[in-house]
């Protein structure tokens, strides 16, 4: 299972404004493209996006499914990715005085994922959590940004 962590400079709610995107997904989820609504309303439960993941020099396309929701603190998603199988993505996400801790945890439900799971696995998911964390929070600043700026216009 891996766990990470990150501070976004930002409080809950901008967020919240971010993950309750769809299309976002793409810009800030490492290795996925293209993200769009499937089906429901994003993020209630049951609800779906889909997107391209590039995978070498192939894309296959994915699909993630809410499966819990908990706001302001828990929103839960499976990712079903065809023959790599399914993983469980937790956000928990908390009030850290003006700002929010995100902790991100992952791991392989079923499929080739959950077959070839192992502490190595781990280590690539925590470099890969790194860097999504990362341009996560940099979405939300760009979010804020433009929301600072219309509301100056």
């Amino acid at each position: 299972m891996a766990v990470r962590h990150h501070v976004i400079h930002h409080p809950p709610e901008a967020l919240w404004a971010v993950l309750e995107q769809p299309d976002l997904y793409g810009r800030w989820v490492v290795g996925t493209q293209d993200s769009r609504p499937l089906e429901g309303r994003w993020p209630e439960v049951g609800s779906s996006i889909e997107y391209t993941l590039r995978l070498g020099p192939k894309d296959v396309r994915g699909r993630t499914v809410v499966r819990r929701l908990e706001r302001p603190r828990v929103l839960e998603l499976e990712a079903l990715s065809g023959p790599l199988g399914t993983a469980r993505i937790a956000f928990d996400i908390r009030p850290w005085g003006d700002e929010t801790l995100v902790l991100l945890n992952e791991h392989p439900l079923q499929g080739l994922g959950g077959i070839l799971h192992n502490v190595a696995i781990d280590a690539v998911l925590q470099i890969r959590h790194r860097a999504m964390l990362g341009r996560l929070a940099d979405v939300v600043d760009e979010q804020q940004a433009d929301g600072h700026r219309h509301l100056a216009g």
